[in-house]
């Protein structure tokens, strides 16, 4: 085979090969001797819970990582540890979910960022729009190359990201995630573009935990589950359960061992929603929070859980009815529903949830500083008083109330941003990924504090993407999927399988 990967490959032949691959880093073995191939003109999806390993695998194919056992080929040749340019030499073209676009510059400037063409030791424009023009023209892209990528919409973004990766001609193109932020409706020109790189002889790795996409574009399935390769399946005939059963193996039973459940303390909803629409990423979204409960909302990456969120606490313009205790929200504002008693953690903790050089009781009291004031005045004995009472509380490890919150380890963080909405005595509690990034000791007492908040007549919602925490707190579960509910779950009927099958729905 020739090295040049611009040259049409025939209809069979394996663009990339991965042999044995193992990869481990500190405490975790990210990828176990997998053995994965995909050939040319194939659309390969390749799904996995977090942490099951395709990101690893991902990284190891672009050549950002080297494996430490094993091999990979592109083509009949050993990517070893030449890295990136090396991989790209090879013909691997690599999207990944965060957009690496200059908004200010052009589309066909994007395309060919960092290889401008030239004459006389200037860029040649006009040939850098031509050559813009062919490829969208390629992947039946309607997008003019002089408009600045900043003033397209994402899904176009996302377009161009396609195309700059195919104007190289690759053996191998791997999409990671492309749709995740995306609509439905959004997705349509990704997936016929992804089909037209395919048809013209590029194989193609396609992760993605949206199955009716699957459907559409892929010819086949691997499944990944604790960093090893499960089983690869045709698309045709691989029922929703079947691929649900391979992603969870022994971990769906796991989950299942959840804790007793009780009717909430009120028939009286204290949170109610209704027909809430926030586009593009959540359609049309009903339901009612009880005080006592603990409601679990489950959905996969870009299935609208932190944008509904975000809309019941104020911060996005939403469409529909939201009531608090019966009576009609007109329009929530952060300010409105925080005087409501609604308090939200963030998904992003640390962009969003905690100021790292403040105290961790400054952190804790920043929603409400009646108590920790006096005439107007702010009095730092009282906020450190106020602080140690609630790192009492929720057991948070703090050398003194006036630490550093950045010093804590992200379990503690999280128990603080949770404990700020203690302070200010909110009644509805809207947390997005309390325990992503916390260690399993973490997670116990998050879950533990939940539940106590819960019994105390609190009403939460708990936004997870690890399906299988939810199970494990909550007393009635939604499934979330591309801005819709698609399930509701409750008593032994809450269990992993149904949540990922209803949040995978195709």
């Amino acid at each position: 085979m020739s090295d040049n990967p611009t040259e049409a490959a025939p209809a069979t032949e394996v663009v990339a090969r991965v042999r044995g691959a193992t990869k481990s880093y500190p405490g975790v073995t990210a990828l176990d001797h997998a053995d994965f191939e995909v050939r040319a003109g194939e659309v390969r999806a390749l799904l996995g819970r977090n942490g099951a390993g395709k990101s690893t695998l991902i990284r190891l194919l672009s050549g950002v990582e080297t494996p430490d056992e094993g091999e990979i080929e592109i083509g009949d040749l050993l990517l070893g540890d030449g890295g990136i340019r090396r991989s790209a030499e090879l013909g691997v073209g690599t999207v990944y979910q965060e957009l690496s676009l200059v908004p200010e510059l052009s589309a066909a400037e994007n395309l060919y960022l960092g290889s401008w063409p030239k004459e006389h030791g200037r860029i040649d424009y006009a040939a850098m729009t031509s050559g813009a023009e062919e490829i969208f023209a390629e992947l039946g892209v309607r997008i003019s190359p002089g408009t600045r990528v900043g003033e397209l919409p994402l899904a176009r973004q996302q377009l161009v990201e396609i195309a700059r990766a195919f104007r190289s001609r690759p053996r191998l193109l791997i999409l990671d995630e492309p749709t995740s932020a995306l609509a439905a409706a959004e997705a349509e020109a990704v997936l016929e573009a992804v089909s037209r790189v395919a048809e013209r002889g590029v194989g193609v790795i396609y992760v993605s935990h949206r199955l009716d996409e699957i459907r559409r574009v892929a010819d086949t399935v691997t499944v990944m589950r604790d960093g090893a390769i499960v089983e690869t399946v045709p698309v045709r005939g691989a029922t929703t359960e079947r691929i649900v059963s391979l992603m969870l193996g022994e971990r769906a039973k796991e989950a299942e061992a959840a804790p007793r459940r009780r009717s909430p303390l009120s028939d009286t909803p204290l949170l109610s929603v209704r027909d809430l629409a926030v586009p593009p990423k959540v359609e049309s979204v009903s339901f009612d929070l009880h005080p006592g409960e603990v409601l679990g909302l489950g959905g996969l990456m870009g299935s609208g859980r932190t944008e509904l969120l975000r809309a019941l606490a104020g911060f996005t313009p939403s469409r529909g009815a939201v009531a608090v205790d019966g009576e009609p929200v007109a329009r929530p504002t952060p300010r409105t529903m925080r005087r409501l008693g609604v308090g939200i953690t963030p998904e992003d903790r640390k962009g969003e949830g905690v100021v790292p050089l403040l105290g961790v009781s400054e952190n804790m009291i920043m929603t409400w500083y009646g108590g920790a004031s006096r005439a107007g005045t702010v009095l730092p004995s009282r906020v450190s008083s106020l602080g140690r009472d609630l790192i009492d509380r929720l057991s948070i490890k703090a050398a003194t109330p006036e630490t550093p919150i950045v010093n804590l380890s992200g379990g503690n963080q999280q128990k603080a941003v949770i404990g700020r909405w203690l302070h200010a005595g909110s009644r509805i509690l809207l947390l997005d990924e309390p325990t992503r990034g916390v260690d399993v000791e973490a997670k116990a007492q998050i879950y533990a504090i939940v539940r106590e908040l819960a019994e105390q007549g609190a009403a939460v919602l708990f936004v997870s993407s690890e399906l299988e925490e939810l199970p494990l707190v909550c007393d009635r579960v939604l499934a979330l999927r591309a801005g819709r509910l698609e399930g509701e779950f409750t008593g032994e009927d809450i269990t992993l399988d149904n949540i990922m099958a209803a949040a995978m729905a195709a």
